[in-house]
């Protein structure tokens, strides 16, 4: 079964709709469906969302109330998980960073690596690799890294808690949705803790950093800016401290339930 599209779609300056239509022609040729689920900011650019409507290729979950991140984002990989076949593979996966993949120098490694999944792949984390970091803003690496950092010491493996691109087939996100709880981004770390025992991770350079391409700005200088900006260091902050003490609380939990079937069975 040719595997599906998870995004949340949100677009509230309709930056992103000139790129979905930039890149549907490859969307359509290596994925059986799209499901997004836009918000109301989003929903407001009506005449661009009737076209996204008319085309079946999407099927669209919309908002019509404001939910929190970790909200939106659940609802979505709910809604997909219990709406797709439950043998399909879906990429969890943010549309800026599709266009960027397809729209430049990465498309044939992009697809190269959708292509080439087998079954016994997932789940998989695509995470970045080595090159992909390096074009990335220091303090986005440094502070991303240390929920890797803290994972791997709880856990003993190695991996991107605050992901861009995961693939799970939807018989296994439909176990996973209904155990997430955080309403904040760090619900992106809980559903690893939930996957961690059997996912695959795969580094790629095609998760590149993005926004440089998104927002027509000169990498060089963008980087500058965001290595600089104590905002932009807060909002790194803001959703990787939440991520590392989910994976705390949850690692301390897991010890307690060991210990009680240790207890139990003796």
């Amino acid at each position: 079964m040719r595997p599906a599209l998870v995004f949340p779609f949100s677009d509230p300056d309709g930056t992103l709709f000139p790129h979905i239509q930039a890149i549907l022609p490859d969307l359509k040729s290596h994925f059986e469906r799209a499901y997004i689920c836009p918000p109301l900011s989003t929903l407001q650019h009506v005449g661009q969302m009737a076209r996204l409507q008319a085309d079946d290729f999407f099927t669209i979950f919309p908002v019509d109330k404001v939910l929190s991140i970790g909200e939106h984002f659940a609802y979505l990989y709910q809604r997909a998980a219990n709406t797709a076949p439950s043998d399909q593979p879906l990429h969890l996966c943010y549309l800026d960073r599709l266009a960027f993949a397809l729209e430049g120098d990465y498309r044939d490694a992009f697809l190269a690596d959708v292509n080439a999944l087998n079954v016994e792949d997932l789940p998989l984390i695509f995470q970045r690799s080595e090159a992909a970091w390096v074009t990335h803003p220091q303090n986005y690496r440094d502070i991303e890294g240390m929920v890797t950092t803290v994972g791997r010491h709880l856990f003993g493996r190695e991996l991107d808690y605050a992901w861009c691109h995961i693939v799970v087939p939807a018989a296994q996100l439909r176990e996973v949705m209904p155990l997430v709880k955080n309403t904040d981004l760090s619900m992106v770390a809980e559903m690893i803790f939930y996957l961690q025992h059997h996912i695959h991770n795969r580094a790629v350079d095609w998760l590149a950093w993005e926004d440089p391409f998104i927002l027509s700005r000169d990498a060089v200088q963008l980087k500058d800016e965001r290595e600089n900006s104590f905002a932009e260091t807060q909002k790194r902050l803001s959703y990787a401290l939440p991520m590392m003490e989910t994976l705390t609380r949850l690692a301390q939990l897991e010890i307690k339930e060991k210990l009680k079937t240790r207890i139990n069975s003796s």
